[in-house]
């Protein structure tokens, strides 16, 4: 008997309205099914495959500020795709964490309304012991990111850098 991968994740949240804007006009995923009156949502990046991936339910009961995830991740199709990503949060004014190279992927750490921890990422075909974690500058032309990239990760020096 195995797992065979990650059904969908779910999150209590305050304002769902919010949320949901947040998830489908930011992030660009589909509502598949709602419940008003339960308050509930559900959310695929590719709803001809899979009916829901992300849940939202009103009903959050921690207090503000503590954290219920240590983060929600979710890969993109290319470099492109990740840097207008970088762009659309800037314009919006999300809150980003961090922008890196893990060796076998580029992330962006950002947070949604209600101080989520996300994550948009592009998987790079490399195998990088982890944790590897080094700042890296989206603003640069894309062939320069990759050139960036690679520098960090044959830069030795401290793999981990986390930002808080």
């Amino acid at each position: 008997m195995a797992i065979t991968g990650l059904g969908h994740t779910g999150l209590w949240v305050n304002d769902l309205d919010t949320m949901r804007d947040f998830y489908t006009r930011l992030l660009g995923l589909t509502v598949t099914d709602e419940d008003p009156d339960l308050g509930i949502v559900f959310f695929s990046s590719q709803p001809e495959e899979e009916h829901h991936e992300f849940v939202l339910q009103r009903g959050r009961t921690a207090p503000d500020g503590a954290k219920l995830t240590h983060q929600i991740s979710w890969r993109v199709d290319s470099l492109e795709t990740l840097v207008a990503f970088h762009r659309r949060f800037r314009d919006e004014g999300i809150r980003v964490q961090q922008e890196v190279t893990h060796g076998n992927a580029y992330g962006i750490y950002f947070f949604d309304p209600e101080g989520n921890r996300n994550e948009v990422y592009l998987r790079v075909e490399r195998d990088v012991r982890q944790p590897f974690r080094k700042t890296l500058d989206l603003d640069l032309p894309l062939e320069e990111i990759h050139a960036e990239a690679e520098r960090l990760l044959s830069d030795g020096g401290k793999a981990y850098q986390p930002v808080q």
